[in-house]
């Protein structure tokens, strides 16, 4: 084949996920991740965004309502990424499940960003995270992103918020 690349300004513009209880899923990613309900189709769809968007998230029962989670042994979504904009923007966040006891999956420095991990309701993988500037990332000899997964200094997130 030939050597084809996606447009450099080609970005994923929305992930729909089945959930078993709507309600439940906007409490989540609304109430508590802050995304903005965008519109409602019934009681059986919502779409959410970030700044007005028309959505970046559906959410559904269509083919889920009220079931369980699907297995963590199966083929499906690892996880859906979210990015904010700053570290202050991530120690935000951060501190808000922290208040409200939500529990996390797992924290990262993953040298090109830095991520909180988490699971919504349905058991669907959550990344919360920001990038470093390009700038600061580092490259092995043959050009490639050195990446690495190292514990996140939490405590050091928190300071963001002093600052």
């Amino acid at each position: 084949m030939d050597n084809y690349k996606l447009p450099a300004q080609t970005h994923i513009g929305h992930v729909h996920l089945k959930v078993a209880d709507l309600q439940r899923s906007l409490a989540f990613y609304r109430d508590l991740l802050g995304f903005e309900l965008t519109t409602m189709y019934g009681d059986q769809a919502a779409f959410i965004s970030a700044g007005g968007y028309h959505h970046h998230i559906g959410l559904n029962t269509w083919h889920s309502k009220d079931l369980p989670p699907a297995a963590v042994n199966s083929v499906g979504l690892f996880h859906t990424a979210i990015v904010y904009p700053t570290r202050k923007d991530l120690a935000v966040i951060f501190e808000r499940l922290r208040k409200a006891y939500y529990p996390l999956t797992g924290a990262s420095d993953h040298g090109v960003s830095e991520a909180l991990y988490l699971n919504d309701p349905d058991g669907n993988g959550v990344e919360l995270y920001w990038d470093r500037p390009k700038e600061q990332w580092e490259y092995k000899q043959d050009g490639s992103v050195v990446m690495y997964t190292k514990p996140l200094d939490l405590d050091g997130l928190l300071r963001e918020l002093d600052s």
